[in-house]
């Protein structure tokens, strides 16, 4: 067990003024790649949007004009040249509106895995190539409301989702915020001076004042004082750091001014291997495909082949050209269901706003939807399973009430930044206690802090302080309290001690209810966690976690998550800091806890705005609930093909049963309308 001294002090004048980018060449490239992938998905959403309403505009004279329709309704609107015109219009649809489409097939094929593009591509060439050569050699029927009516849905179908799907990951770029622009170089005079934290060289001897973010990593050649090591490391407490300990940058420092001699810049620093990880994982996390896209990777073989051979086979059997044409093209276009193109995208929007309302903002889709397999949950503990705050567990005084010990405490107190003292004013403020006046008050360097109230000097200092000053107090107890993860505060009056105050970074409420729950879905929970094992253990005992792995360096977070992905699980990660974005980016899932860094959010596929442990069983059951609407879609929209297929090709033909493309087309809208009613239907 780490002993944590006490050591803060109050300080108003210094603020971090620096939260701007680190201007690394090679980082801002990367950044501003980001930035750019983040406007072309904008961007795109924005076409899709724009090309489906431009398609609806023509789509309703496509549709009047289409002699199918005209008879399918029972009316007569035919004119001469009327044909020519739906042509036309249909050339605009088919060259406007098909366009990504026929970008998306090539994609495909270069990549030898044809899916939903490349389906929709093969329909609606087959289908205006065809119509356009009914029209100009008058002979059979065109499918051009087909056409176009297929092209809408589908506009539509990826405008929803891409809408609902927007936000490409910023990680790199929110990381590189973390670094000061400028550092404090002091010269051979002993002259301070501001230069671009770029500029810095190793060997440079910088400060860092009180309240300040340490500009990049070194080594501490004179002061004294805790480092807010947190959002990188996980370690809970405040760091005590002196001559010759090393500086991490991004941390903060808290009360005391530390000059120190740089050790590594650029790609050598803690920030950049943690750049490198989350760029590495991103890289090389598995290419989930999306559910939709295996259905129609099999609907095209069967549309490709089922046409081909239909076409052959009526040849064979003594039919004209264009009687074969006819059934091929038939087979084709009914493989290719309206409905599939929206099976996924109502259910991806219907489960996004329900993930909203509950505060479970959905980044990736791809994983997300695959999280209903997943069998482990990995839990950072500070900041997830706890609050990643102090707060008062114990306070222990023979000579007057726990109040009246607070109340000392919160007067000296009250005007520390210091994570302890914010502890013992939240809780004297909870209790409604009243703040007496304190005096004189000021920082014991490395110790704690000293006042006066009415005549007595009271003190709030550490065990170190005491045994300097040769007080005895219960070194047993306070043992055992430190190696349950508790950080100790005494209080002296007047060089008497009076009692001592007992601090701990606060379990979640939600958190033992959150570990029971996924045990009751057959889920494992692990713990994994910067902050040291006997801190570790306390706190899993206390929400029933028994797999626990501490002291943990960032890399070895995003390792361990490995090894449990190599071994056969299905991992979610759940964390809130820059330490944990890495292992974010390597889960099949990634979680992050809305109060977390940018670069824990900007990592992960899921977001809970709650900072609810009980939000990642929610997540993992609406992944549930949306995979069974999405199987139920996938089924209604493919299923009538097993009808639908053999009858257009005509196996039935010779007892008269023939599928027209009017029952065709009826069967498709009966299919969409199902689709979308089973969407809304979509709950946790």
């Amino acid at each position: 067990m780490k002993t944590h001294k006490y050591n803060h002090q109050h300080n108003t004048d210094t603020v971090d003024k620096h939260e701007h980018h680190h201007n690394h060449t090679d980082e801002v490239s990367h950044s501003k790649h980001h930035h750019d992938h983040h406007n072309h998905h904008a961007m795109m959403v924005k076409d899709f949007r724009k090309r489906f309403f431009f398609s609806l505009i023509l789509l309703f004279p496509i549709l009047t004009l289409s002699p199918m329709i005209q008879t399918f309704l029972g009316i007569d609107l035919r004119f001469t040249g009327d044909l020519y015109i739906l042509l036309f219009l249909s050339t605009i649809l088919f060259i406007y509106g098909g366009l990504p489409f026929f970008k998306g097939t090539i994609d495909e094929m270069k990549q030898k895995v044809p899916s939903m593009m490349s389906l929709i591509g093969l329909a609606i060439t087959v289908a205006y190539f065809y119509s356009a050569y009914t029209v100009i050699f008058q002979i059979g029927q065109d499918f051009f409301w087909e056409l176009s009516s297929l092209i809408s849905i589908m506009l539509l179908g990826h405008w929803i989702e891409m809408k609902s799907v927007l936000g490409a990951s910023k990680a790199l770029e929110e990381l590189l915020k973390l670094m000061p622009e400028e550092a404090h170089v002091i010269d051979k005079d002993g002259k301070i001076k501001d230069i671009p934290t770029s500029e810095v060289k190793v060997g440079m001897q910088l400060l860092v004042r009180p309240g300040e973010k340490i500009p990049i990593d070194g080594k501490i050649t004179e002061g004294k004082s805790s480092v807010n090591e947190s959002m990188l490391t996980g370690e809970s407490v405040p760091i005590e750091k002196s001559i010759g300990d090393e500086l991490i940058g991004g941390s903060i420092n808290a009360e005391g001014s530390l000059k120190y001699e740089v050790t590594r810049i650029g790609d050598e620093t803690f920030l950049s291997q943690v750049i490198k990880l989350v760029r590495d994982a991103q890289s090389t996390r598995s290419k989930t495909q999306r559910i939709a896209d295996i259905a129609a990777k099999y609907l095209f073989y069967v549309a490709s082949i089922g046409g081909i051979s239909t076409f052959i086979v009526w040849m064979l059997l003594g039919k004209d050209a264009g009687f074969a044409m006819e059934r091929a093209v038939t087979v084709i276009i009914i493989a290719c269901p309206h409905a599939l193109g929206l099976a996924t995208p109502l259910v991806t929007a219907v489960s996004s706003s329900i993930g909203a309302k509950h505060g479970l903002l959905i980044r990736n889709r791809a994983n997300f939807e695959n999280a209903h397999k997943i069998n482990t949950v990995v839990f950072d503990k500070t900041g997830t399973l706890t609050k990643g705050e102090f707060g008062i567990t114990k306070i222990i005084s023979d000579s007057m009430s726990e109040d009246n010990l607070l109340s000392l405490a919160y007067a000296i107190e009250n005007e520390s930044e210091h994570p302890i003292a914010k502890a013992i004013v939240n809780a004297a403020k909870d209790k409604n206690i009243k703040l007496q006046k304190a005096k004189s008050i000021k920082a014991i360097p490395g110790k704690g802090l000293i006042g006066k109230i009415n005549q007595s000097t009271i003190e709030i200092v550490s065990p170190g302080y005491l045994k300097e000053l040769k007080i005895s107090f219960n070194e047993k107890a306070y043992e055992t309290l430190a190696s349950q993860g508790h950080t100790v505060v005494f209080v002296l009056k007047n060089k008497l001690l009076i009692g001592y105050i007992a601090l701990s970074d606060m379990i979640r409420e939600t958190s033992k209810e959150a570990i029971e729950t996924l045990k009751d879905m057959g889920i494992e929970s692990y713990m994994l966690t910067g902050d040291n094992q006997k801190v570790a253990d306390e706190v899993a005992k206390k929400i029933g976690i028994t797999q626990v792995i501490a002291e943990v360096l960032p890399e070895q977070k995003s390792e361990k998550i490995e090894s449990l992905t190599k071994a056969g699980r299905l991992v979610a990660m759940t964390g809130d800091g820059i330490n944990d974005a890495p292992a974010l980016a390597k889960a099949h899932l990634g979680i992050a806890i809305g109060a977390g860094t940018d670069v824990a959010i900007e990592t992960a596929d899921v977001i809970l705005v709650k900072s609810n442990p009980m939000d990642v069983v929610n997540i993992i059951k609406l992944s549930k609930s949306t995979y069974k609407k999405m199987i139920q879609n996938l089924i209604w929209a493919t299923g009538y093909n097993i009808i639908a297929i053999p009858l257009a090709a005509g196996v039935l033909s010779s007892i008269g049963i023939l599928l027209s493309p009017a029952t065709g087309a009826v069967l498709m809208s009966l299919s969409t309308v199902i689709v979308a009613i089973n969407a809304r239907l979509l709950k946790i």
